[in-house]
């Protein structure tokens, strides 16, 4: 496996994972038929890979065997009450690949993104309930700290707690 920054021709392999992912992860979180109407074209035009620049987030993809298998993205803080902190906006490997040390791998190298950006805190949220990926992040010294809010994702309405840590 390595770990490569998108491209903009990447955005159809990321669509799939992150599809995919929902539709196993979030299985019993969110309504069944929500899930299995996911289509990745719906997603993909969403991404904007390669475009660069100060306070633009980065997203990372893993490949394995010539597959895009998993990706994280990472950048500035959207929360107002955590400016001067880095964000996890998304992580997400395709189940086939769960297991494998995949996730570990993107975890890591956006922790050293957003410390080379300056960060020394970081955070993410996680979709209440979400028992896998509390463990995940846990593991990695990710803590909740409390924070929990109402999230409209793809058009749905989600709870979610945020995780913090140090990154340095």
């Amino acid at each position: 496996m390595f770990l490569r920054p998108a491209e903009p021709a990447d955005d159809d392999a990321v669509a799939h994972v992150h599809v995919r992912s929902w539709q196993i992860a979030y299985r019993g979180l969110l309504p069944g038929e929500y899930l299995d109407g996911l289509q990745p074209e719906d997603r993909a035009p969403h991404y904007r890979f390669g475009e660069c620049g100060p306070g633009r987030p980065l997203t990372t993809v893993a490949i394995e065997r010539g597959e895009i298998c998993g990706f994280a993205t990472a950048g500035s803080s959207r929360d107002g009450d955590r400016p001067d902190s880095g964000e996890l906006y998304a992580l997400y490997v395709d189940p086939s690949a769960w297991d494998l040390g995949v996730g570990r791998a993107l975890i890591g190298n956006a922790r050293e993104q957003l410390a080379s950006a300056g960060f020394t805190q970081a955070h993410l949220w996680v979709l209440d309930g979400n028992a896998r990926a509390e463990r995940f992040y846990r593991r990695d010294g990710w803590a909740p700290d409390g924070s929990r809010r109402p999230e409209e994702l793809w058009g749905v309405i989600v709870h979610e707690l945020r995780f913090c840590t140090t990154l340095v």
